[in-house]
């Protein structure tokens, strides 16, 4: 019971801290600011953390913050701290068309990883800064999926197909795909993909089209292919976005949506109820 009244006051301080940044956000006095914006974990459309997933980065959330950034008078740039592989292309491209919105300087700084969708969203910037040994570019779209028709067949196990559409069922992984259906949504991937490279062309003022296979570059590789501008880390990101901003000195002011109560109450009893199950065991 101790152990457990320690992680609700632990998780009650975070609480605290979350919500003291998010009034920070609104009430620093300082003229000349800089808004850093954290795009980590998957990229959807919507909220979708939970205590036994990994954290997403919502576009409704990132488009937000980058509208309360570009009214602040006193915010001079924006930085994107960026550590994720990617994700759906709609939540990207929201991202990516909000960001050449922006009226003052943004710089992508990918910390660790921005790949795939990530990287669409970098390219949008005016320069992307990246650590050397960082994973960046992985220009290409995956719907990969485990298909378990002859597992299903080994147990006995039989699929019945009840469908108002032809392709109604198309991709579900208790049957195989005949291969008009294959071609079916390969053309669709490869419109997908088109437009990723459209708009990385675009945005880069470049042709990635040799690029965009889906491999990815470590940061010394993409400097040396032009996907990204520098190589560094925090330090670096701050002075080049200095330098575009034209200012000497700035506060950092990190937009981040403070944790609601619901999502402490969930993440304690998850993990009370592993406490349990460790003392059970």
């Amino acid at each position: 019971m101790n152990r457990a009244l320690t992680i609700l006051l632990v998780l009650f301080l975070l609480y605290a801290t979350s919500f003291l940044i998010a009034k920070n956000i609104e009430s620093s006095p300082l003229s000349n600011k800089v808004a850093v914006i954290p795009i980590k974990g998957i990229i959807t459309v919507g909220n979708q953390n939970s205590p036994l997933q990994g954290s997403t980065a919502s576009s409704t959330t990132i488009i937000k913050f980058l509208d309360a950034a570009n009214k602040d008078n006193s915010i001079k740039a924006i930085i994107l701290e960026i550590n994720s592989g990617g994700g759906t292309p709609v939540a990207s491209a929201e991202i990516a068309d909000k960001i050449k919105q922006i009226n003052k300087p943004v710089v992508a700084w990918i910390r660790e990883v921005g790949a795939s969708g990530a990287y669409w969203i970098a390219s949008a910037s005016d320069k992307i800064v990246a650590n050397p040994l960082s994973v960046t570019g992985s220009i290409g779209v995956i719907s990969s999926y485990l298909e378990f028709s002859d597992l299903m067949d080994q147990y006995g196990i039989k699929y019945e197909q009840l469908t108002a559409g032809e392709y109604k069922d198309v991709g579900s992984p208790y049957r195989e795909l005949k291969e008009q259906e294959k071609a079916l949504l390969q053309n669709k991937l490869n419109i997908i993909h088109s437009e990723f490279i459209k708009e990385v062309n675009k945005n880069r003022n470049m042709n990635v089209n040799q690029y965009a296979t889906g491999i990815y570059y470590l940061g010394t590789e993409a400097k040396d292919i032009g996907l990204i501008d520098e190589l560094g880390g925090k330090e670096k990101a701050i002075e080049v976005t200095k330098e575009l901003a034209n200012i000497k000195e700035a506060e950092l002011i990190y937009y981040m949506e403070p944790e609601n109560l619901l999502n402490i109450l969930n993440l304690f009893t998850a993990q009370l109820g592993l406490n349990i199950g460790k003392g059970i065991s």
